[in-house]
């Protein structure tokens, strides 16, 4: 999971720690609520990824008030982790950027086939990819 953290963190622009846990965030958001057998088989190939999905995906997960409340009017999914990420002192530019490197490296191991399965099944999260 290194190479990933390094990877974001390095061309996002910033700390490896914020990278590492925001990492967690986007790949257990995917685990909850992407398609079950092809989220499974994406995060199985990303080395390190299912012991950062158990570290971090509870970590924030009802994304404070705001989120709870942009649940209970049916607006969470991607904009409820949006505001999880921006808790983390995370940009927009910067929330794009990781969402993009994460994609782009786990088509490196899954494969493009199985993680355009994934973003598919989110609705909203293809044009943040």
């Amino acid at each position: 999971m290194s190479e990933l953290v390094t990877r974001v963190a390095e061309n996002v622009g910033i700390e490896p720690a914020t990278a590492e846990k925001a990492v967690g965030m986007i790949l257990g958001f995917l685990q909850r609520e992407a398609a079950d057998g092809p989220v499974a088989r994406m995060i199985e190939a990303i080395p390190g990824a299912p012991e950062l999905v158990a570290q971090y995906s509870g970590e924030g997960s009802n994304g404070g008030l705001l989120g709870g409340l942009m649940s209970a009017v049916g607006g969470g999914g991607v904009m409820a982790l949006g505001q999880q990420l921006m808790s983390q002192g995370l940009g927009m530019g910067e929330i794009t950027a990781l969402a993009r490197e994460t994609i782009a490296y786990a088509k490196e191991k899954a494969g493009d086939e199985v993680v355009d399965e994934v973003v598919a099944s989110v609705p909203g999260l293809s044009q943040f990819v």
